[in-house]
């Protein structure tokens, strides 16, 4: 690389890209949310708009349930995400390393699962091209394996709350 296009000293790359991957993943993160949040509000509008054996979607149980547990666990992401953030504006990103790892799991999962139960109200319409569920599942499911898989971030979770934990 010439010297004039070398960002920060020489060698350092590493150490700059290292210290991106937590605000990174925090981005990630918020947008996972944001497209949750987006397939929720479209499997509202098909509840309130589909019927089937005379009735709305809106008014079976298993919509019901579906949209309050999409709710549920947008709301519980939100939140971890929210800590997660704090505590890398207060205390560091290296302190906040697992409160990343597990938005880093939770929001990609958990996005899955709502664009999942908007897909499955909209039938095969919800997996079309030209309906955004398609593409932001596949989008969304490819999260899980970018800056490693859910795996190694699950492995790395575990180890510190055994460092934790006493006998």
């Amino acid at each position: 690389v010439p010297l004039a296009n070398l960002l920060g000293d020489e060698g350092a790359g590493f150490a700059i890209a290292q210290a991106r991957l937590g605000p990174g993943r925090i981005h990630h993160c918020m947008r996972s949310i944001g497209v949750a949040e987006r397939s929720l509000a479209a499997l509202c509008v098909r509840a309130k708009t589909r019927r089937a054996f005379g009735d709305l979607l809106a008014f079976k149980g298993a919509t019901e349930l579906a949209i309050a547990d999409s709710r549920m666990e947008l709301e519980q992401c939100r939140l971890l995400t929210l800590k997660a953030a704090h505590l890398m504006d207060t205390l560091g990103n290296k302190l906040a390393m697992q409160d990343i790892a597990m938005i880093k799991v939770a929001a990609p999962r958990m996005a899955l699962r709502v664009i999942d139960r908007a897909i499955q109200l909209h039938g095969g319409s919800g997996v079309c091209e030209d309906h955004m569920l398609a593409q932001a599942y596949a989008s969304l499911r490819t999260l899980r394996l970018a800056d490693g898989p859910d795996e190694v971030h699950c492995r790395t979770i575990a180890h510190w709350e055994l460092m934790k934990s006493r006998l």
